[in-house]
């Protein structure tokens, strides 16, 4: 039989669900390259050159191959996110499976962070000083101590965690301070630019938050050398959580700013396009 969620703590158990979610999501579509085949060379016989040797190590050291390209970037065992992990959890039952760790794993949240808001919990330093952030795989037992069994092994049967590299705890620990951070964050001031869909995968039923496009680490170097007017920094997107991470992992900030600064630049991208279109897939059950 399937946990009930109250109704008082449907808003709540809905942040945590899109935490945990991001979460999964970012698993199952994280890139694993194969181990490349170690290829024996021939040794180089001594000859005569007119070339320089600091000529040839003057890229760093790098093969860049006969075509100039990295040898990373052209081998094929390395595949795009969305290519990669798709079938981990098979794209049908993932809505299923996401609802159902997250409605289990919710229910055992201690009773306060059900129902509190941002107001009562910036009103509650007991509750601050109990969820110290962030939060690590050690404190996990303490704030889950009741984890259905059946949780951590069906996330490892998937292939999500792994006792040796992430076992349950320290997949958790991530969850729980995303929805703690949303818990402690005042709500969004009222603005006419606030988009009613994330802006990438067009999902109209799912928390929002916004992306800076030109990431606020590299905003001095922008202006400085003239990437982008100053009056263009605070331009944003409305992303839901797991295309927001997905963003950041898609290019470095600096990448971010010079190349795929507007949404129509990032959607650009053949990478992004195919992510749009699957995680644009995944719907919730409704309560």
């Amino acid at each position: 039989m399937s946990t009930i969620i109250p109704e008082d703590q449907q808003r709540n158990y809905e942040v945590f669900r899109d935490c945990l979610a991001t979460a999964l999501l970012e698993k199952i579509s994280e890139p694993e390259a194969k181990p490349r085949r170690r290829t024996k060379t021939k040794p180089k016989r001594k000859t005569l050159s007119s070339t320089p040797s600091h000529v040839n190590s003057a890229s760093g050291g790098e093969d860049h191959g006969l075509n100039g390209e990295h040898p990373d970037l052209a081998d094929p065992s390395i595949k795009s996110h969305v290519e990669l992990k798709e079938n981990s959890v098979p794209g049908d039952d993932l809505a299923d499976f996401t609802d159902y760790i997250a409605t289990e794993t919710f229910a055992c949240l201690p009773a306060e962070l059900k129902t509190a808001d941002y107001h009562d919990y910036m009103a509650s330093p007991e509750l601050q000083a109990q969820f110290i952030l962030p939060l690590t795989g050690a404190d996990m037992s303490a704030h889950l101590p009741n984890l259905d069994p059946d949780i951590p092994e069906s996330l490892s049967a998937y292939g999500i965690t792994h006792e040796q590299k992430q076992g349950i705890n320290e997949f958790l620990a991530p969850v729980l301070t995303a929805f703690l951070i949303s818990l402690s964050t005042p709500p969004p001031a009222p603005s006419t630019t606030r988009a009613e869909a994330c802006e990438i995968c067009g999902r109209d039923w799912i928390n929002l938050s916004y992306h800076h496009l030109i990431p606020r680490f590299v905003h001095a170097k922008a202006v400085r050398r003239g990437w982008h007017r100053e009056c263009d920094l605070q331009n944003v997107a409305w992303l839901c959580g797991a295309c927001h991470h997905f963003v950041h992992r898609f290019a470095p900030h600096e990448e971010l700013a010079r190349r795929y600064y507007t949404v129509e630049l990032l959607l650009a991208e053949d990478e992004v396009r195919r992510w749009a279109d699957w995680v644009g897939r995944l719907r919730w059950k409704g309560r």
